[in-house]
């Protein structure tokens, strides 16, 4: 299986040990896993003009960092989005990274998701699950997991084992 990760943090961190617990376990099982740093790429917020779904044909009129993030999203079986949780939702890179999906609609290959999300304090991530259930309820796609860890949780050798093993079974 192809897995595209989202990697929503600009910093290398506790959402980062997450990706790399869940890239370990994916490897392990012999998927193809593609990490894409979204948090240090330029991606500008989806502008509305409807471009994308009229002359565009499924392209963004914007030239930015995005055509590389669409290009291996294309080409996904599964979606692995994760953010550290700024101000109760996931970055505001990684959400015009979601958004900007939006010029294809529904990915062609991509039939699963899962979402790492880390934050300093517990019961903070409740926007960012909300939007990424209601995101993947409108493109048809199955919810493999969720994965939350707060405060001592983050790099806690259990929470990166469940998610290093969550990613083994896949």
């Amino acid at each position: 299986m192809r897995i595209t990760v989202l990697n929503g943090s600009p910093r290398k961190q506790n959402t980062a040990a997450m990706v790399d617990a869940f890239c370990e376990g994916a490897k392990e099982a012999g998927h193809e896993v593609e990490v894409l740093h979204v948090g240090k790429m330029k991606i500008g917020g989806c502008m509305g003009c409807e471009y994308c779904h009229t002359k565009g044909e499924g392209k963004c009129i914007q030239k930015d960092d995005m055509e590389q993030v669409m290009a291996a999203y294309l080409d996904a079986d599964m979606i692995v989005y994760a953010s550290p949780v700024y101000y109760f939702d996931v970055t505001a890179q990684l959400s015009a990274a979601m958004q900007r999906v939006y010029a294809i609609g529904k990915p062609p290959k991509a039939t699963k998701a899962a979402l790492l999300i880390s934050s300093g304090s517990p019961n903070t991530g409740k926007g960012a699950i909300t939007t990424y259930r209601d995101m993947l309820g409108y493109m048809q796609i199955e919810d493999a997991g969720v994965f939350t860890a707060a405060g001592d949780e983050n790099k806690s050798e259990a929470k990166l084992s469940e998610i290093r093993e969550f990613a083994k079974a896949l």
